[in-house]
């Protein structure tokens, strides 16, 4: 399979000693950081797709190289069909060290609920997962005092709700070994306080101790258009915690909505102090190509939301990020540490990838929607190989399906397909998912005369039967049985489907088609677009 992405935003070329903004480009929500000496580690959420939460490595917090995925075995995490693509399974993880040994809390929603993992070596794999029934809510993130107590911060509901999108954030002191509560969950922030700024679904709490006082960041106004970052300090883990008075110090709701190339959606940060003694912030944000919509969410992106780095100053005691009304720059002056590698596989800019499929195991990159709970595909041969399965996109299963995030606004993808397809319904090709409900795809099947047929088809909503509605469709010869290549091209907010039985000649099956399936304008949710092959065959009557 090959990749290509080229957004203009990507020409400018970082000036000396500065660094391109998004860090992680494409579906790579809720960054959480931590640093051990000279190395950094990041990870991200991934909700329904497994392997889950990737985890990445940096010397320079510019160039990362993904060594592995948290959630890497079947059995730790076995998503089943009542865990959503895009509003279930993996929500925002935080990853700390503390004492020589690596602890990442997350949420499983629709699976089970916070849970723990821990490791010596984030890049040998990590333990089974501990719950923590005490812990409510969800973004759990773990805090080590001075003096070595372990303290849980969380999103919670309240005992009441004064409003449908009310949250609380709370803090639990927990055993550093069996993670059992040693306190009461006490309440550190309500969202209903009266306050001049978005405390709605107030959520992803980080706490930091800096210069002998306790810090904590949270996220407000929900993950889209209002989302901004908050922070309050105070003497104790317990609180009381005071608002700082210049919040938000990070967002971008206010800005002209037409302004040029807008990001938007920027919060859920979190901090890292580097060798330097400088401090930087890793935070959520999307690339949007249409602002026309506010106040809603637009979400007119199928990018999905990216990691972005900006340095942190210390001003009269607070954090601040960015100036108010400040857009959210490019390019910004890079940390002066020694330069990074260049990752193996590109994580931002315009770049190409071509996946010969010639290891014995599928590189980290690759996902899965949801767990599989078999071995359905094999690599190692120059090809990847799937077993058609009756479950598919859009039944709320496991499909025989791997795939790769979108990470351009413009981005071409494609690949060489081999298949015979022995009845209507079985199909293979190439699939470009947003969830169950909204997604395209591309196969070769066959009609009821066992001709060999491509076509395009497109769900749009839970409405629509579940392998969608055929857009375009095209009888081909006996050539197809030697292969064929498909290509998807992506531009925004169009979409075309070309195909080629020679590799060099393509044919448009269908052009100019609406790529807002894609979004989650038009899906909701929280991830972005995946693509990749898929198989599947029809289910014996």
């Amino acid at each position: 399979m090959e990749y290509a992405g080229a957004d203009p935003v990507f020409e400018q070329v970082p000036p000396p000693g500065a660094f391109r903004n998004p860090i992680l480009a494409g579906f790579h929500p809720d960054p959480s950081i931590e640093r051990v000496g000279d190395d950094y580690y990041l990870v991200n959420s991934t909700f329904g797709f497994y392997p889950g939460v990737p985890v990445f490595h940096s010397r320079d917090m510019v160039n990362w190289t993904q060594i592995g995925n948290a959630i890497d075995r079947p059995d730790m995490m076995p998503f089943g069909p009542d865990v959503s693509l895009s509003g279930g399974g993996i929500y925002a993880p935080a990853i700390r060290h503390h004492d020589g040994t690596f602890y990442l809390t997350t949420t499983c929603v629709g699976c089970g609920g916070n849970f723990i993992l821990t490791t010596r070596d984030p890049a040998q794999g990590w333990s089974d997962p501990v719950w923590l029934p005490h812990i409510g809510g969800i973004d759990p993130s773990p805090f080590f005092d001075d003096d070595g107590r372990m303290y849980i911060v969380h999103h919670a509901d309240p005992p009441v709700k004064k409003y449908p999108a009310h949250t609380q954030i709370r803090i639990m002191e927990v055993d550093r070994k069996t993670f059992a509560p040693l306190s009461e969950d006490v309440l550190l922030v309500d969202g209903s306080d009266k306050q001049p700024w978005h405390t709605d679904y107030i959520e992803g709490p980080h706490l930091y101790k800096v210069d002998g006082r306790y810090y904590l960041g949270v996220a407000g106004g929900g993950t889209g258009y209002y989302h901004q970052q908050l922070f309050y300090r105070a003497d104790s883990p317990f609180g009381p915690f005071r608002a700082n008075p210049r919040n938000p110090v990070l967002t971008q709701f206010g800005l002209p909505d037409d302004r040029p190339d807008p990001v938007t959606a920027t919060g859920h940060a979190d901090l890292v102090q580097d060798q330097n003694g400088r401090w930087w912030a890793v935070f959520l944000g999307t690339r949007v190509y249409d602002l026309a919509t506010p106040p809603q969410d637009p979400g007119n992106f199928h990018t999905g939301r990216e990691t972005f780095l900006l340095p942190v100053r210390w001003e009269d005691g607070w954090p601040v990020m960015l100036a108010k009304g400040q857009p959210l720059p490019w390019t910004p002056k890079a940390p002066a540490l020694p330069a990074g590698d260049a990752p193996a596989v590109p994580t931002t800019g315009n770049f190409g990838w071509r996946e010969e499929f010639d290891a014995p195991a599928l590189p980290p990159q690759w996902l899965f929607a949801r767990t599989p709970r078999s071995q359905w595909w094999s690599t190692g041969s120059g090809a990847l190989v799937l077993q058609p399965r009756a479950d598919r996109i859009g039944g709320n299963g496991q499909p025989s399906f791997v795939g790769r995030r979108i990470q351009h606004m413009k981005a071409s993808f494609s690949t060489r397909l081999k298949f015979s397809p022995s009845r209507p319904g079985d199909e293979a090709g190439l699939l470009a998912v947003q969830n169950d409900d909204f997604y395209y795809a591309f196969g070769l099947g066959t009609d009821e005369q066992g001709n060999a047929v491509l076509r395009v088809h497109r769900r749009r909503g839970g409405d629509e039967p579940a392998d969608g509605v055929v857009l375009a469709e095209r009888a081909l010869g006996p050539e197809v049985r030697e292969g064929v290549t498909l290509k998807i091209d992506i531009d925004r907010a169009r979409i075309d489907f070309r195909y080629s039985a020679d590799d060099e000649t393509f044919t448009a099956l269908l052009d100019d088609a609406d790529a807002d399936v894609l979004t989650t304008a038009a899906a909701g949710g929280f991830v972005g677009a995946v693509v990749g092959p898929y198989a599947h065959k029809e289910a014996s009557p």
